[in-house]
């Protein structure tokens, strides 16, 4: 499965990060795990989010078994959040 992350970059969601469930037309499906489950994501205008392209090994390999659930949604983007953090220290 390919996975991509992406940043809110509008709404009341602004900088809130989620993984793209799904896509169509000009929206995407977006969850993370929590507040927003894949039983229940939202629905938003794909012109208002940022799709993070290049991400780190360990993240992709969170998605590699066949089972997708809301636990890998959550610790995909905790791993993300923190490989960035890692990597922008001042």
């Amino acid at each position: 499965m390919d996975i991509k992350l992406a940043v809110s970059r509008s709404g009341h969601d602004k900088d809130s990060m989620y993984v793209i469930i799904k896509e169509e037309a000009n929206m995407v499906y977006l969850a993370d795990g929590e507040s927003k489950p894949l039983e229940k994501p939202k629905k938003k205008n794909s012109k208002h989010i940022q799709v993070i392209k290049k991400l780190p090994k360990e993240i992709t390999e969170v998605f590699t078994q066949e089972n997708f659930r809301n636990e890998e949604i959550k610790r995909a983007i905790k791993l993300y959040q923190r490989s960035f953090v890692d990597t922008h220290q001042v």
